[in-house]
């Protein structure tokens, strides 16, 4: 092991990050000065240049900027209020049902718009007024809508799963895609477990009642958004489309959707194509320089070193499985979760594999970890998207959040330890 190039690595990653160098940048340049260890200064800035641009040389990343646009249109274009109006038909009516309601439409908006940012936002928003006016505590509707936009993260179409994809060295999409239906359910029911302890605790107030014309009512205006997870997955899953056209018939869908809806306008179409060309470039310029450190870390054998030093300390599958998860949360804390798996799968997946892990889990069990690395400071961002759209501090939010952390946490423990959980649906649809 070069313990000089591991210590240059380390050292000058958390430094740059320190300092309030932007993740990105801090990535790059760590990996440029660590390969100048061993090799010259204009061949090294050369060598990561085209590691760079090779990491971006992928067909598939192509769904990326789709899917972004996609779910920007669908923030703009009225389809989360069709969906929170849908769940709050079902679970409106129960003592607090306003948080169920937030549950279930993030989980139904964030498996549309595959984006944990957009649903906190676009959820919080609309549901956050509805709350203060029915006496709901701010911090407790802060820690649901933060913790249960990071759902759509692992229900599909998702973009991390995309990365992961690409990290893994061309695991399936369509596999990891019907994949994350159940444990993304999963953590959807065991966050309403959660938050039924504070709605008992807090006594808050039932909604009206909806009749079954209502419900009808209600569901048929928000089927024709429900319809475009049958359209892109369905597609992918029968092979008449790749992730990648899925993408963009997602965005034709979505536009037409939104303009039938009538909550679109043509002059808002110039605002939404800049801030998904925004996004684009930051999750593109993460891939970069994260596919870069990888290289990096590759060329020094750190994956092979910490892979025998895992494997030193025991051969058991779920101990091994355990000291990820723990490093992961680890990570999660300080690190956005693009470059966390482009960086730890490659070091972490052979790992596995060699115990006999499928990859479709293990892709699983790192996105819903990192997910939990998301609610988190000091570099969650749906924590601070989630805060602003309450219009709460963090300290406020803080104490609320932690026994939903620990939901979490217990969900992703038994994800690790069910395969079945995670495995099942690829299998019954041969993928």
């Amino acid at each position: 092991m070069e313990y000089i190039s591991i210590l240059i690595l380390v050292l000058s990653f958390i430094v740059l990050m320190g300092i309030g160098v932007p993740v990105a940048w801090s990535l790059g340049i760590s990996s440029f000065l660590t390969l100048m260890v061993s090799v010259a200064v204009i061949p090294s800035g050369t060598t990561i240049a085209q590691r760079m641009g090779t990491g971006l040389d992928s067909f598939a990343l192509l769904a990326i900027p789709f899917f972004v646009l996609a779910g920007e249109i669908m923030n703009k274009g009225g389809i989360a209020n069709r969906l929170i109006e849908l769940a709050k038909a079902f679970t409106g009516r129960l003592p607090g049902g306003l948080l169920y309601v937030n549950v279930i439409a993030a989980m139904l908006f964030g498996a549309i718009a595959g984006s944990a940012a957009a649903a906190v936002s676009a959820i919080g928003g609309i549901l956050g007024k509805r709350m203060d006016e029915e006496g709901y505590p701010k911090g407790l509707g802060a820690a649901v809508n933060i913790t249960s936009s990071t759902t759509g993260l692992i229900i599909p179409p998702s973009n991390i799963l995309i990365v992961y994809s690409l990290a893994s060295g061309g695991v399936s999409i369509a596999a990891l895609f019907i994949a994350g239906y159940l444990p993304g359910i999963f953590i959807g029911l065991i966050l309403m477990v959660t938050a039924a302890i504070f709605i008992k605790k807090h006594n808050l107030p039932a909604g009206e009642r909806t009749t079954l014309k209502e419900l009808t009512n209600k569901f048929f205006r928000a089927f024709p958004s429900l319809m475009l997870l049958f359209i892109v997955i369905g597609g992918i899953v029968g092979g008449v489309f790749t992730a990648t056209e899925a993408s963009a018939i997602a965005v034709i869908y979505t536009l037409g959707l939104s303009f039938y809806y009538g909550e679109l306008k043509w002059k808002e179409i110039p605002s939404i194509l800049l801030k998904s060309s925004e996004t684009t470039a930051i999750v593109m310029l993460l891939i970069a320089t994260s596919m870069s450190m990888s290289w990096v870390m590759s060329s020094e054998d750190i994956p092979q070193s910490i892979s025998a030093s895992l494997l030193s300390v025991s051969d058991n599958i779920f101990v091994i499985l355990i000291l990820i998860n723990l490093i992961l949360l680890f990570v999660g804390i300080f690190m956005d979760m693009t470059p966390a798996v482009l960086i730890f799968t490659p070091i972490f997946l052979p790992i596995v594999m060699e115990l006999g892990v499928d990859p479709v889990h293990f892709g699983i069990i790192m996105i819903l970890n990192l997910c939990i690395g998301l609610c988190t400071p000091p570099v969650g961002s749906v924590l601070f998207l989630g805060v602003q759209v309450a219009g709460i501090s963090i300290e406020k939010a803080v104490k609320p959040l932690i026994p939903f952390f620990i939901a979490m946490i217990l969900g992703l423990i038994v994800v690790t330890l069910w395969p079945g959980l995670t495995l099942w649906l690829p299998r019954l649809f041969g993928l």
